[in-house]
């Protein structure tokens, strides 16, 4: 279809049928209006879930690892955690090492697990241990959180040096 001139030398524009144009505007705002945005919205907090998870994963690590056992407790949700008493085992304890064997996986459940191996002594005995922590993580709604659910790792002074959890 080409273009052409009006009597005052102005290009015409092609002619529709009638209403196509407002009939088209229509079915894109239409389509627009009903894009599942909450398909969207849905990726976008399952974004910020996978972030969250990071920094939480990563925050327990760095307490473990430098010793502050306080801040570990914290990661473990609060009916866990009454008491606030770190665990006596923990007073001579030293961690030396902490390695994720598994980085966490998102469930369809918001649960993760992560599988990690921590190397570890008690500062009288100097004998280096290794435990595997198999962490399940839970995502709390309300709180907009993750808790470690798994607890803890036991650490064990005597044995062979190798547990797993």
């Amino acid at each position: 279809m080409g273009r052409s001139k009006d009597s005052k030398g102005r290009w015409k524009t092609p002619r529709v049928a009638p209403g196509f144009g407002r009939g088209l505007v229509a079915l894109l705002l239409a389509a627009l209006l009903t894009t599942p945005a909450g398909v969207g919205c849905a990726v976008v907090e399952k974004d910020r879930r996978a972030v969250g998870l990071q920094a939480a994963t990563s925050g327990y690590q760095s307490a473990l690892r430098w010793g502050y056992y306080d801040t570990a407790l914290g990661f473990l949700p609060p009916d866990q955690r009454k008491s606030g008493a770190i665990p006596e085992i923990f007073a001579e304890l030293r961690v030396t090492g902490y390695d994720v064997a598994q980085p966490p996986i998102i469930q369809a459940d918001d649960s993760a697990t992560q599988i990690v191996v921590i190397d570890y002594l008690f500062e009288d005995a100097q004998v280096v241990k290794q435990l595997t922590d198999r962490q399940v993580w839970r995502w709390d709604d309300r709180m907009g959180t993750w808790w470690l659910h798994s607890g803890l790792p036991k650490f064990a002074r005597g044995g062979t040096g190798r547990t797993t959890r």
